[in-house]
């Protein structure tokens, strides 16, 4: 398997930021790892070793960056305003420096975005917003309520960053055509603690006529365990 580092400067967070990529064929698979996780999580957590028949075989190849929570959504001592700008800084280094990576160096615009648990967060939440980039996206055990992230805050950024609270109120056509053209799954297990929070966001997807697979787990809980099977599930 084709495995490559990356580290460049990131005009965007004004820092060094690192990647691992896996592969050299197939769809693209953008991966973000779970709170406050780096870009060598998905490898160690044994997920690349989980697709790595997926990979040999030329079908699907991993983008796997860090995280940038520490100084976003679980910076508390900073104040909440100042968190949800770092995340958008995030944001925009994602939309403006690493999706063009991933399309310089495969030639494939066609992206999926996938996490787990806070990582499943991050994977809808930019598929959401930038629905014209993203073709596909996989949430395991995904979060989708930021407020209790926010100490009772809560302004335009933030609501534009919470899809609990955006999606019921999407109703631009254009876009949620976008939404419909999207291959969108949410998995989660009768034991995991965010069940709900996938029930919901179903519920809410539901209403607005867009098509997505809401995939329940008999016995499972959130763990990495479960996790390692059903990615290969729906790669």
């Amino acid at each position: 398997m084709k495995r490559e580092y990356h580290k460049n400067y990131s005009p965007s967070l004004n820092r060094d930021m690192e990647i691992l990529t896996f592969g050299e064929h197939g769809q693209n698979f953008l991966v973000f790892p779970t709170s406050m996780g780096r870009f060598y999580e998905y490898e160690n957590s044994s997920m690349v070793q989980a697709l790595s028949w997926h990979i040999e075989n030329g079908w699907v190849q991993l983008t796997c960056v860090d995280s940038f929570d520490t100084e976003s959504w679980y910076n508390y001592m900073a104040e909440p305003r100042a968190r949800i700008k770092k995340h958008l800084l995030y944001d925009k280094y994602i939309l403006e420096e690493v999706i063009p990576f991933i399309i310089d160096r495969t030639g494939n615009p066609y992206i999926c975005t996938t996490g787990c648990s806070f990582g499943g967060f991050h994977a809808v939440n930019f598929a959401f917003r930038h629905p014209d980039v993203i073709s596909k996206v996989i949430s395991l055990s995904g979060v989708f309520d930021i407020r209790p992230y926010l100490d009772g805050y809560f302004d335009i950024d933030c609501y534009f960053n919470s899809p609990m609270d955006f999606m019921p109120n999407m109703d631009d056509e254009k876009l949620l055509e976008l939404f419909r053209r999207m291959k969108i799954i949410l998995v989660t297990g009768e034991n995991d603690f965010l069940k709900e929070e996938n029930f919901r966001l179903s519920n809410i997807l539901n209403a607005k006529g867009i098509s997505h697979v809401l995939d329940v787990w008999g016995g499972a809980d959130h763990h990495w365990y479960w996790w390692e099977q059903q990615i290969r599930k729906f790669v």
